[in-house]
Order: structure tokens, then C-alpha cells, then sequence
């Protein structure tokens, strides 16, 4: 049975699309792109600010859901461009440092709202 997970501790769903949903001892998270929490508004600066804005949401959520970045197994990164991969690499290591989480990292053409960033996570309890 699915679970629809909606928390103030991360972004609101900006269209027709659940925050993360939950089914079984799986969370599934919806992208996260560095929107502030409290304004809706994409961070200011560059690939540095908005990386660390879409983990915090990433963090947010699943504290939201009642999980941690512990229990997470499953990262994919979207990038505008894939010289962007050092510093995102920076940031999400002070995120993740042992026990990693298996992890994609793909640049596309394009992220909601001009993202430079957005991270998505499946976590498992």
C-alpha cells in the first residue's frame, strides 16, 4: 500500500506530483532542485549554493517521512553540465561519507525553474 508523504521541511510539490511516496520500507523522493523551503524561490549562486540547497531538501524530506540520510540506497544527480561534477562531488560528500549510497550522475539539457542542479533519493528502512 502506497503512502503519500507531504512535508513543510522541504519545497511543496510545484505540479502534479507527490513530495515522496512511500511503499513498504521504501521512500521514493521526487527531485529536489535548490528551491528554499520558505519562499519557493531558487537559491541564489551557482552550482556550489544550489547543490547544497537540493541536499538539504533531500534531507529535509526524508526527515519529513520519518527516514535519514542513513537509510538512503539510491542517489541520481541531474546537472546542466557535467563540468559541474567536482563541485557537486564536494557538497554531497559532506552529505554522504561512509556507507555510501549507490549514485547516478547525469547531465541534461534542462531543470525545472533554470536549476543548475537536482537530486533525486530512494531510501529504504
Amino acid at each position: 500500500m502506497k503512502k503519500i508523504i507531504v512535508t513543510d521541511k522541504a519545497p511543496g510539490a510545484i505540479g502534479p506530483y507527490s513530495q515522496a511516496v512511500e511503499v513498504g520500507s521504501l521512500l521514493f523522493c521526487s527531485g529536489q532542485i535548490p528551491l528554499d523551503p520558505g519562499t519557493g524561490k531558487l537559491v541564489e549562486g551557482g552550482v556550489e549554493e544550489q547543490a547544497e540547497q537540493a541536499l538539504k531538501n533531500v534531507k529535509g524530506l526524508l526527515e519529513g517521512a520519518g527516514y535519514s540520510l542513513d537509510d538512503v540506497i539510491k542517489i541520481t544527480v541531474f546537472a546542466r553540465s557535467m563540468n559541474d561534477f567536482a563541485t557537486v562531488n564536494e557538497i554531497y560528500g559532506k552529505y554522504f561519507s561512509h556507507d555510501c549510497p549507490a549514485r547516478s550522475f547525469v547531465e541534461v539539457s534542462g531543470l525545472p525553474r533554470g536549476a543548475l542542479v537536482e537530486i533525486e533519493a530512494i531510501a529504504s528502512k
